[in-house]
């Protein structure tokens, strides 16, 4: 099998035939692009998420933490504490351990979140380090944002650039390969990008707001989240190419290496839908958040627009990031 998430279609039928019990007081069910679990606890909901770090050498403990609670504020809501697994191999130090520690402690205590507990051990089961993070989140009753909430004729909002995770990792794992596309000044610039993959402050900024959908755009990058908002949603969309804001670093790597930006994961930004699109902006960029307009959700067919060109979506592949660190190495 591939590196990667499973394809659509063999993970809908995993999910299919292997449900468990269904419970009334889960409001929000496992599914296809959700990022969380909903569940009623009388006048509050509880938001649940989890996933693992697997594609980085460098940061994993960063990654690990801002990964799972961006799923989190994709429900409009505030992270507030996190369960860590994580598998060490034998080649592991105790320093290793210590250090992915550090990472998500001082991640946790900028986003005050508290460390709830987790599993640490040493196994021949993996040959690099995974950690494994669950969240939590707690909401007032009724006012989660679902991915599935898309409604026709919203804007389709994306905050930030594009791209963030996906070049940060490839720029810090790969530094003395990328010497080669990107400046001095450019790889710091790049490896900084890793500072700035929370989406908790937009996302909460939006459940305020009032929106329709959200999604943490990450593996399969900003054409699989908006796959998996239309799937989810029952209904299309037509995005533009040149709205889709991806910074010049960027783009000189994926034309380097001939990756697809906009399918390379992008933790960092979110997508989101609204029937105000301007006034989202608006309201973002006054709390310092940079956000672009990049389309609108349709009744039919996801479609890519460059130029004169229309392209339908198909379900998203394996990340880009794999296919780039092939080509690097």
């Amino acid at each position: 099998m591939k590196v990667g998430k499973l394809n659509w279609d063999d993970l809908k039928n995993i999910i299919d035939s292997s449900k468990g019990a269904i419970r009334n007081d889960v409001k929000i069910k496992s599914g296809i692009g959700e990022d969380c679990s909903v569940i009623d606890f009388g006048e509050y909901e509880c938001v649940v998420s989890t996933d693992p770090i697997t594609g980085a050498e460098k940061n994993p403990g960063k990654l690990a933490v801002n990964i799972n609670c961006n799923d989190i504020a994709s429900s409009g809501v505030e992270p507030l504490g996190i369960l860590v697994t994580i598998l060490a191999p034998e080649n592991s130090s105790l320093e290793d351990i210590k250090s992915v520690m550090k990472e998500i402690g001082e991640e946790t205590k900028k986003l005050n979140v508290e460390i709830l507990g987790g599993h640490t051990e040493v196994t021949r089961a993996v040959n690099k380090m995974v950690i494994s993070c669950t969240v939590i989140g707690k909401g007032l009753k009724d006012k989660s944002i679902a991915t599935s909430g898309a409604k026709e004729d919203d804007d389709i909002i994306v905050t930030k650039s594009l791209c963030l995770e996906g070049t940060g990792i490839v720029v810090s794992d790969y530094t003395d390969k990328i010497k080669d596309v990107l400046t001095c000044e450019e790889i710091t610039e790049a490896k900084g990008y890793l500072n700035s993959l929370s989406v908790v402050k937009e996302g909460v900024i939006a459940g305020e707001f009032g929106v329709n959908s959200m999604h943490d755009i990450t593996e399969g990058g900003v054409l699989g989240a908006l796959w998996e908002v239309a799937k989810a949603s029952n209904l299309g969309f037509r995005v533009y190419k040149e709205k889709m804001p991806i910074s010049n670093i960027t783009q000189k790597i994926c034309r380097k290496y001939s990756i697809d930006p906009l399918r390379l994961i992008s933790s960092g930004s979110m997508l989101i839908t609204t029937k105000n699109g301007d006034r989202l902006v608006d309201v973002l960029k006054e709390q310092g958040i940079e956000a672009s307009i990049i389309g609108k959700i349709v009744k039919q067919k996801g479609i890519l627009i460059e130029g004169h060109i229309e392209k339908e979506v198909l379900p998203p592949e394996r990340d880009e990031l794999f296919v780039l660190e092939e080509r690097i190495i």
